[in-house]
């Protein structure tokens, strides 16, 4: 058993056999995951197990953002300019309900940072930001680092991903 990290291929990979046990999370791989990917609004990066490719362990999906200066925590401003902040966005991160348990949403957050630091040789990304579904999902972000913006909804968090 080989995990890897692939973009989504619809021809390629079984959406319709996800399932992480939060549906709005199974419906947007199955119905607009695709849709985004080609018109250019987010990626989707799938786990899989190269000895089975075409089942999906778990996802993200990533997006070009920005973070008002005043939201950010205020230890967080400093030397930046007072106009937004350049951010990615993890719209989505799901593990199948068979394969949870395993650390493959700690593996999928890794790849989300890691892409944001890949993104920075190109051009400005400061803050990886999250909108977490519930209070749950919101701890597991935390757990890692994510902080909550200032004066925002408490689910919103964001990593700053500090001076390069």
């Amino acid at each position: 058993m080989a995990l890897q990290f692939t973009l989504l291929d619809a021809r390629r990979h079984d959406r319709d056999g996800f399932h992480c046990g939060e549906p709005t999370l199974d419906a947007y791989l199955r119905e607009r995951a695709g849709q985004h990917q080609r018109d250019g609004i987010a990626t989707t990066h799938l786990l899989v197990d190269d000895a089975d490719a075409a089942r999906i362990l778990g996802y993200c999906s990533l997006a070009a953002a920005q973070l008002f200066l005043a939201e950010l925590q205020p230890a967080d401003r400093k030397r930046l300019p007072s106009y937004p902040v350049p951010a990615v966005r993890i719209g989505r991160l799901a593990v199948a309900q068979a394969a949870q348990g395993k650390g493959y949403g700690q593996l999928l957050l890794g790849h989300a940072v890691h892409c944001s630091l890949q993104l920075r040789q190109h051009l400005g990304v400061r803050v990886l930001l999250v909108d977490a579904l519930h209070d749950h999902a919101a701890a597991f972000y935390r757990a890692f680092g994510f902080r909550a913006t200032q004066d925002g909804p408490t689910r919103t968090l964001y990593l700053s991903l500090g001076k390069e």
